[in-house]
């Protein structure tokens, strides 16, 4: 039997519902980020001692930080998703980048952005 080249439209749609699941989740968690961001809490150290407000600034400076890296990996992940989804529509979904070949059904549920199978990624690491 030969081997398959891309996976049925069935098979993408059930893809595509668990991509949209994982994207509402991913722009309600980056919207959240983008709040804690911006919406800072009113609690300031105005009125403590320099050195209190010399180390809540560090802190502050630290966790803004912390945040921006968060929004800026969620949001790579959210572009991955988007983009998983244009594959779907072009009906190159699941078909590994490197190899040509699908990428398994368990791996695409796990990482559904996924564009390498195991074999490829584990090739990719050992270059690197």
């Amino acid at each position: 039997m030969a081997e398959k080249k891309r996976y049925s439209d069935e098979e993408l749609q059930e893809f595509k519902e668990i991509i949209l699941q994982k994207l509402e989740v991913a722009r309600a968690d980056y919207d959240q980020i983008l709040a804690a961001l911006t919406h800072r809490d009113s609690n300031t150290v105005d009125d403590t001692s320099p050195t209190y407000k010399v180390m809540e600034e560090g802190y502050a400076t630290q966790s803004k930080e912390e945040l921006n890296t968060l929004a800026a990996r969620q949001k790579k992940f959210i572009d991955n998703l988007q983009n998983a989804l244009i594959r779907i529509e072009n009906k190159t979904y699941g078909i590994c980048r490197v190899t040509g070949k699908l990428i398994p059904k368990e791996r695409l549920r796990a990482v559904p952005h996924a564009t390498l199978s195991i074999e490829a990624k584990q090739m990719k690491n050992r270059k690197d």
